[in-house]
């Protein structure tokens, strides 16, 4: 809207002045928007940056990914499976990752990464970012794990796949549980074998001593 007006009143100055000073005119709107647009994308930049550096301030483990070529629909899904996990996916500039991992002494050459790039943020369970990025890579060829990022460390493509493969939190307090309560159920049914075995000799004693009598 305020483009527009100024334009529309550089326009009139240049019809009822002449060429050369409207032109002039022209030119310094032009400037000013030019510094006003770029001062409102610098003040974009801050908040975008500001926002990841809390994000990575959160997160417990970081998979980093390859989005490039990735269909819109594949990311939705990978960003809600990654929710209902607590875990996040952000699409992010490698100069902004770059410019918080110097800040927070993490050595990295994220710049040097190929393609476009997302962070799938964990909060809870350190492996589940990898995993879920892992299941839908299989069914999307272009979407690629390149590394991650535990306990402020890099860490490789081949380190980052493996994380992958492993059972997560519940896959391992599932199998757990299943450990402990197996040998107490087997338990419960030889007492209660036992129980029914010393009922029937009880039985048993009890009808001989009648017979006896």
């Amino acid at each position: 809207m305020e483009t527009d007006i100024f334009l529309f009143f550089a326009e009139r100055k240049t019809e009822r002045s002449g060429a050369t000073n409207g032109w002039y005119l022209l030119l310094i709107v032009h400037c000013l928007l030019f510094f006003k647009f770029m001062a409102l994308t610098k003040t974009q930049k801050q908040k975008a940056i500001e926002e990841l550096r809390e994000k990575i301030e959160r997160q417990k483990s970081i998979a980093i990914l390859d989005i490039g070529g990735v269909k819109v629909k594949d990311l939705f899904e990978l960003r809600k499976s990654m929710k209902k996990k607590d875990c996040e996916l952000k699409v992010a500039k490698k100069t902004f990752v770059q410019l918080i991992f110097n800040e927070k002494k993490i050595k990295s050459n994220i710049r040097e990464l190929p393609g476009e790039i997302a962070l799938g943020f964990g909060y809870k369970d350190i492996i589940e970012p990898f995993k879920l990025a892992h299941s839908l890579s299989v069914k999307v060829e272009k979407l690629k794990i390149l590394g991650g990022l535990m306990e402020n460390k890099i860490i490789s493509k081949e380190e980052a796949i493996t994380l992958a493969t492993l059972p997560s939190r519940e896959e391992l307090l599932t199998k757990l549980v299943g450990t402990i309560f197996n040998p107490i159920s087997g338990f419960v049914n030889v007492l209660q074998g036992n129980i029914k075995g010393l009922i029937y000799a009880l039985s048993a004693i009890k009808d001989i001593k009648i017979n006896e009598q």
